[in-house]
């Protein structure tokens, strides 16, 4: 009976499960963008200035090329739901642009937040240099 048990502890630390559960780790899906990004944006810029703050849009609709989408979804692992990090679900930024590439509308600014949870802040001192 103990060589069965010591088998079955023995196999499950090998095969990498733990006694008290699976570990999970983070999934930060998307764009993260921050308030300090986002401000820098206006009205009127090109695609590629837009990129240079922003990144590379999360979609692009193939339909329509002058729309695009920066979404950003948080999944938190086990760490960090053992330090109370929540889930972040509903971050979307929009934007269209013109015929010419010109900036038109931005929408959902009010969804994202002044910092990224989970995510070193270390890209805010460099957006905001002239």
């Amino acid at each position: 009976m103990q060589k069965f048990l010591l088998t079955v502890v023995v196999t499950s630390i090998l095969s990498g499960c733990s006694l008290l559960g699976v570990y999970k780790i983070d999934v930060p899906q998307g764009t993260p963008l921050t308030q300090t990004q986002v401000s820098q944006i206006k009205i009127g810029m090109t695609q590629q200035q837009v990129r240079y703050y922003l990144g590379s849009p999360t979609l692009t609709d193939t339909l329509s090329p002058n729309r695009w989408d920066y979404l950003y979804y948080y999944t938190p692992g086990t760490d960090a739901r053992k330090a109370k990090i929540a889930p972040v679900t509903a971050q979307k930024l929009s934007l269209k642009f013109n015929a010419t590439g010109q900036l038109d509308s931005i929408n959902g600014q009010s969804s994202i937040p002044d910092t990224q949870i989970g995510l070193p802040a270390s890209k805010d001192p460099l957006v905001s240099q002239p």
